[in-house]
């Protein structure tokens, strides 16, 4: 007869205990941090509505700021999220996507060599459209080098990792392309007290969630990871899948360029992005996904996400700088990855299988 599985059994299993506990700690830190210099401890967790002058009365407090700043990472772990777990490689470059998506949407509502405008050249809907069509294109792009030409997903989006930004950049005339206009700025704003970036970032996680629960897609994407030859003689076209979900990749860092060019109301190209296909990969790792492919938790990697942004936020409260803040997110790489490695695993399996034998004898 089966033994009855216990509540730490249970947890133990929970799909979502590691980026949770990560999360927990982070939180653990800053009470921690704030007590230990006399302020609240819970200031953390305080959230107000302040007036301000541009945009009337809004929320404000550590943890909206999380949830606004976390918001283009999140959206690239969605997209992140389907392409690890269809092609078990991860795309490098959706910060330089990132940049240019920013740059193309930024010089459409400027205009070609127009450094600074208030006035738009061309309808908004134009604009963004223009930019999330680029994120597409360079989907595209790195899914048929990984799809069709079995080109490994690294070296495959290494080519955008390095050439997406530089022509970015050669779109903009090596200049800041300013959009100094309300309409494009509202996507970095605020919709009432709330900052338009979660709202879009909501948008966006409930589109997937029901696209992935409501049709067989995400099946289709998690047997493909797990074997791709298996899923060709079921059926499945994996070379489709695959490339699709690089697409859908490409889709969602195009949206979080335009995001991130709203918040600045510029395309600086050289900005834009920068690192945050690291923050991608690490909210993928951290929420629990094996970067090896197969199946995928998207709420785990939606909380890792946040989850990176909140260790961003307290490393700069500790005083750490900008330039270091990367160094730190990849020793938690580091650590995440190797604690995902076959043999760890196996390593635990058998210590677990060597207590249960010996509390059996006992």
């Amino acid at each position: 007869m089966a033994k009855e599985k216990t509540f730490f059994d249970k947890l133990k299993a929970w799909p979502l205990l590691l980026p949770v506990v990560a999360l927990i700690l982070v939180m653990a830190v800053n009470i921690i941090y704030d007590a230990a210099n006399g302020n609240n401890p819970f200031s953390f967790f305080t959230i107000t509505l302040q007036n301000t002058t541009a945009n009337g009365t809004v929320f404000y407090g550590r943890i909206i700021d999380i949830l606004n700043r976390g918001s283009e990472a999140a959206i690239l772990a969605i997209g992140m999220t389907l392409v690890v777990s269809s092609s078990a490689g991860t795309d490098i470059s959706v910060g330089s996507v990132m940049s240019l998506a920013a740059s193309v949407c930024c010089v459409t509502l400027a205009g070609y060599g127009v450094s600074s405008t208030t006035e738009l050249a061309h309808p908004l809907v134009v604009g963004i459209l223009a930019g999330i069509a680029i994120g597409c294109l360079c989907g595209a792009f790195n899914g048929f080098l990984v799809a069709h030409l079995k080109i490994q997903p690294m070296v495959a989006t290494l080519i955008l990792f390095t050439a997406a930004r530089s022509i970015g950049l050669l779109v903009c005339n090596d200049l800041i392309v300013y959009v100094r206009n309300p309409q494009f700025g509202f996507f970095g704003s605020f919709f009432g007290p709330i900052p338009t970036p979660i709202i879009i970032t909501a948008i966006c996680v409930a589109v997937t969630a029901v696209v992935l629960s409501k049709t067989a897609l995400g099946t289709y994407i998690q047997s493909v990871g797990i074997n791709a030859k298996a899923s060709r003689i079921a059926g499945l076209n994996s070379k489709t899948i695959i490339f699709m979900t690089y697409m859908l990749c490409g889709l969602f860092a195009g949206i979080a360029g335009i995001i991130n060019g709203s918040r600045i109301t510029s395309a600086d190209s050289n900005n834009i992005g920068l690192y945050m296909e690291l923050d991608a990969i690490l909210a993928v790792a951290l929420g629990g996904n094996s970067l090896g492919g197969g199946k995928f938790n998207l709420a785990g990697s939606i909380i890792g996400a946040y989850t990176i942004q909140a260790i961003t936020t307290t490393l700069y409260a500790l005083g750490v700088s900008s330039a270091q803040a990367p160094v730190y997110k990849a020793v938690i790489v580091i650590i995440i990855v190797a604690i995902q490695a076959p043999p760890v695993k196996v390593y635990f399996r058998k210590r677990n299988a060597a207590k249960a034998a010996v509390a059996k004898e006992a």
